[in-house]
């Protein structure tokens, strides 16, 4: 017998199927502020079935490796298959402990997860799920994007950057220093485009620190960090603010269908929010400039 389960992240619904003997909770915490119920009348961003990894065919072709990466899991590879693709996640020691199997789309999922360690179980499934969901997303008019953001007066506000930049240090320094202002997600929220424009959604992907905010609210702005020993805000238009943005969104990047749906919809997206590079201290005036850069654009939009 399975159960399902189903979770709206930035209104999509997916649906994540699994044996009565797994708990959802206890391997999803982060999704349990997301769970809904299962409506009838929409159809569900992805479908994916949970399974043992023991019940899956050894003899199944891996494909070609297009991509592989380190996190703290392990080593992360990505193959291309005939329909589709195949994701696998190796512990420390090499071994193959995890794995996705993807149609072109990622709409239809089959996660086999290794049950030696919960603990390391349940991050890898989310791990997997955030893939896929980024994919996902890409033929709906949607990016997800790496950034920490907050929420201040009715907008939120997206901070870009290479790692160890200081995107999470300078959220904390607009909670700290802008009265009013709150974390919506610190690694992974999800830009859509909508009837109203463009939103920032929360997910239940958010680095170290958590905060799974089912919440949106309008882009008031989206800023790149880069360190200096000064505090300057540079305002960027059209090719410079795609430029800008382009590196912080998460896409397979050896398919060339998803790079032009990503170059599409973050073009959408600068033509209608406002973009800027901050080069910056880690500190308070630096919060107030960026602050006061993308209040000042939205009095003269008005």
């Amino acid at each position: 017998m399975t159960q399902e389960h189903c979770f709206r992240i930035a209104d999509f619904l997916l649906l994540v199927r699994m044996a009565d003997k797994m708990d959802a909770d206890a391997l999803l915490p982060n999704f349990q502020t997301f769970r809904c119920g299962i409506p009838k009348e929409r159809q569900a961003l992805f479908t994916c079935d949970v399974l043992p990894l023991d019940g899956v065919d050894s003899t199944v072709a891996h494909g070609s490796l297009l991509e592989e990466a380190e996190n703290e899991m392990g080593r992360l590879r990505l193959y291309s298959r005939p329909g589709g693709y195949l994701l696998t996640l190796d512990d420390k020691t090499g071994h193959e402990c995890h794995l996705l199997q993807a149609d072109k789309a990622f709409n239809r999922l089959r996660a086999y997860i290794g049950t030696d360690h919960p603990g390391k179980a349940g991050q890898a499934l989310s791990s997997l799920l955030r893939i896929a969901y980024s994919q996902a997303i890409l033929y709906h008019d949607a990016v997800a994007v790496h950034a920490s953001a907050v929420y201040y007066d009715g907008h939120a506000y997206l901070f870009m950057g290479k790692s160890g930049t200081g995107k999470s240090t300078h959220a904390s320094l607009w909670m700290k220093h802008i009265s009013g202002s709150a974390l919506l997600n610190d690694d992974n929220p999800t830009l859509r485009l909508t009837e109203n424009g463009i939103r920032a959604y929360g997910t239940p992907w958010s680095g170290k620190t958590p905060c799974y905010k089912p919440l949106s609210f309008p882009v008031g702005g989206i800023v790149r960090l880069q360190q200096a020993p000064y505090n300057r805000f540079h305002r960027r238009e059209c090719i410079d603010a795609f430029v800008a943005l382009y590196p912080g969104c998460s896409f397979l990047h050896k398919d060339s269908v998803m790079q032009n749906r990503v170059c599409d919809t973050l073009v959408r997206i600068v033509q209608a929010v406002p973009v800027g590079v901050l080069e910056c201290l880690p500190d308070e005036k630096a919060a107030f400039l960026c602050r006061q850069a993308f209040t000042r654009t939205e009095r003269l939009k008005q």
